[in-house]
C-alpha cells in the first residue's frame, strides 16, 4: 500500500468520524480541544502527586512529566515540518466532502501534538504514581491509582478524538500521536522512578 493510498483511506475514515457531529456534541469537542481549560486539572494532578508521594518524589515525577510534554511537542513539530501533511480543514478533498470545522489554524497535521501531549502526561504520571505506591499497604492508595489511570487515559483519548471533530487532524495523526505520547511517557516515567530510587538510597 502506497503513502497516497494510506492517506486516502485515512481521509475517508476521518471524514466518517468527523461527520458524527451535532449541535449538542460540537461544543463538547471544542471544549476538549482547548488547552487552558485544563489548567485546573493539571494543578489537581500536581496536588495529588505531592499528597501521595511527598515533595521530593513528586518533584522528580513532575520534572519527568514536563520533559515528556516538551519531547512530545518538539518531536511533533519536527515531524510536522518534515512530512508537511495538510490539515483536514485546508484539504480540498475534505472540504469538498463536507468536513465539519470547529477550530481554525495553520501549520501541518501529522502528527497530533494534542494527542501526544495528553497521552504522554497520562502515561508518565500514571506509571510514576503506580510504581511509587506499589508497595503501599493502604488499599485506598491502590484504588486511587486505578481510578487515576482510567480517568487519565479516557481523558487523553477524548482529547485525541476531539482533534478529528474540530477538523484539525486525521485519525492517523491521532493514532501516531497516541503511540508517541505513550512511548515518551513510559520512558520518562521510568527514568523518574529510577531517579526516585537513587534519591532514596542516599
Amino acid at each position: 500500500m502506497t503513502w497516497q493510498e494510506i492517506h486516502q483511506f485515512d481521509q475517508q475514515l476521518s471524514l466518517t468520524i468527523n461527520s458524527w457531529n451535532s449541535s449538542f456534541s460540537d461544543p463538547i469537542w471544542a471544549f476538549l480541544s482547548e488547552k487552558l481549560v485544563w489548567v485546573p486539572m493539571y494543578a489537581a494532578i500536581i496536588a495529588l502527586l505531592i499528597w501521595k508521594l511527598g515533595w521530593k518524589k513528586a518533584g522528580l515525577l513532575i520534572i519527568g512529566t514536563v520533559l515528556t510534554i516538551v519531547c512530545c511537542d518538539q518531536f511533533a513539530n519536527l515531524i510536522k515540518n518534515a512530512v508537511c501533511r495538510i490539515r483536514p480543514l485546508h484539504d480540498e478533498w475534505m472540504i469538498t466532502n463536507g468536513v465539519n470545522v470547529l477550530e481554525q489554524g495553520g501549520g501541518y497535521s501529522f502528527f497530533s501534538a494534542h494527542a501526544a501531549n495528553s497521552f504522554g502526561l497520562a502515561a508518565c504520571t500514571y506509571y510514576g504514581l503506580k510504581k511509587c505506591l506499589e508497595g503501599s499497604q493502604n488499599l485506598t492508595d491502590h484504588k486511587i491509582v486505578r481510578f487515576y489511570g482510567w480517568f487519565m487515559y479516557i481523558w487523553a483519548a477524548l482529547v485525541g478524538i476531539s482533534r478529528i471533530f474540530v477538523g484539525k487532524h486525521y485519525l492517523g495523526d491521532v493514532i501516531v500521536g497516541t503511540l508517541v505520547g505513550i512511548g515518551f511517557g513510559l520512558a520518562l516515567g521510568w527514568l523518574s522512578c529510577y531517579a526516585v530510587k537513587r534519591l532514596l538510597k542516599r
